[in-house]
């Protein structure tokens, strides 16, 4: 099946937040927002390992992703500058892939689980990083 030019378009789809301890930070938002808490499993204890809520009635996800040596950001004093990252659903990953590089991205990384799922890292034109995900 030929892609349409929609399915390089993204759309918005989670707001991953690096941490020491996926679950534990997953908890705090899931009470925050009044928010489901999923199943924890052993791999969120594991070296990236993550943990992912899902908006109760749609929208937007919030994943925590555990990263080795998380330094916390230290904002408003600029030593560690605010981090996270974002990731954007496409339907087709390779139309996705050139309209982003066409734009200005960087790619820097890929970990394809197979042809049906998996996500590339790409910097924005000023660095930031984001991941264009298919599954």
């Amino acid at each position: 099946m030929a892609p349409t030019p929609d399915d390089a378009v993204p759309t918005f789809d989670t707001v991953v937040l690096d941490c020491a301890d996926p679950a534990a930070l997953a908890q705090f938002y899931a009470r925050l927002l009044d928010w489901p808490m999923p199943e924890v499993g052993p791999e969120a204890l594991e070296e990236g390992g993550a943990v992912t809520l899902d908006a109760p009635h749609g929208g937007t996800s919030i994943g925590f992703h555990r990263a080795a040596g998380f330094v916390a950001p230290t904002w408003p004093d600029p030593q560690v500058q605010q981090q996270l990252h974002l990731d954007f659903h496409v339907g087709d990953i390779e139309s996705a892939h050139e309209r982003a590089v066409g734009l200005g991205a960087r790619h820097l990384h890929s970990h394809e689980h197979s042809a049906d799922a998996g996500y590339r890292v790409y910097a924005d034109p000023v660095g930031h990083p984001f991941c264009l995900c298919w599954w």
